[in-house]
């Protein structure tokens, strides 16, 4: 009995030995591979990060999207469709008294509208307009319920035409002052600066913009290229200054949104972020 109990033990401590060996083993092989795991999960968030994206109040935002629109235009009508990741329908939340603010410039940055087309069916809106032969930017500036969302340019033509954005030869503005239907805006800033917060203060000489889409006045700003969207609106409810910040240097063009009466003026404005 004692020499079967004693034969029992030994094989236990040779198994035990046999299990210690081989884990160490497999440890040498593959050496620190929870530790590899984590470090590639670190640099994908950390590459989510690098490729952030202005956007509204908040600036930034991941550059991962569970929403793709797509944009159409046909017969003087610009069709956006949307769908989420699982191919369904996504539920829009109001943003500034609107469900959708759909931007369109033309390649060359001369032309801006800012729209607000109307739903057509489920996930489709319709913006009647008649656009010029031209390649054209769009960004539809939405707020996917339970859904991360950023604002990517999307290229569609009208006509022949086929601009490319990086064509453009901006030159920034010397002096920031505009007059638009009669009403003048003057820009006031002390410098633009990369990666420095900028206080853009507009001032509207002898009248007070009236509210529209609640707030005082829109910004939206984009790079040379079309690429990088910025979407601000005043630091508060009483007040035409606005707050943003630029990642990199380079020639920008803003348009600056304020209603008087039944009119909006836009009123352009092309700066140079500098080092």
């Amino acid at each position: 009995m004692k020499k079967s109990i004693l034969i029992w033990t030994i094989s236990a401590i040779v198994y035990l030995g046999v299990v210690i060996v081989g884990f160490k083993v497999y440890a040498s092989m593959n050496p620190k591979s929870e530790e590899h795991l984590t470090h590639e999960t670190t640099d994908q968030e950390e590459e989510n990060k690098n490729h952030s994206h202005h956007d509204d109040e908040n600036h930034s935002v991941n550059t991962i999207s569970d929403v793709t629109p797509k944009v159409s235009y046909a017969n003087g009508e610009i069709t956006i469709e949307l769908k989420d990741k699982n191919n369904n329908v996504p539920e829009l939340e109001v943003s500034h008294e609107k469900y959708m603010h759909f931007i369109v410039v033309s390649s060359d940055l001369k032309e801006y509208h800012h729209f607000h087309p109307e739903k057509a069916g489920d996930g489709i809106y319709k913006q009647k307009v008649s656009l010029p032969g031209h390649s054209y930017q769009a960004f539809v500036d939405i707020k996917p319920k339970g859904f991360q969302y950023s604002v990517t340019p999307m290229e569609f033509h009208v006509g022949k035409a086929n601009h490319e954005h990086e064509e453009n030869d901006l030159v920034a503005d010397k002096e920031f002052i505009k007059t638009i239907n009669g009403q003048t805006v003057e820009l006031i800033t002390e410098s633009f600066e990369v990666n420095k917060e900028i206080t853009l203060n507009f001032d509207v000489k002898n009248a007070k913009p009236d509210p529209y889409l609640g707030a005082l006045g829109h910004v939206v700003i984009l790079d040379e290229n079309g690429e990088q969207y910025i979407h601000v609106h005043p630091v508060a409810d009483d007040k035409t200054v606005f707050e943003t910040q630029f990642d990199k240097p380079g020639i920008y063009k803003l348009w600056a949104e304020f209603k008087f009466g039944d009119q909006v003026n836009v009123y352009p404005f092309v700066i140079e972020v500098k080092e």
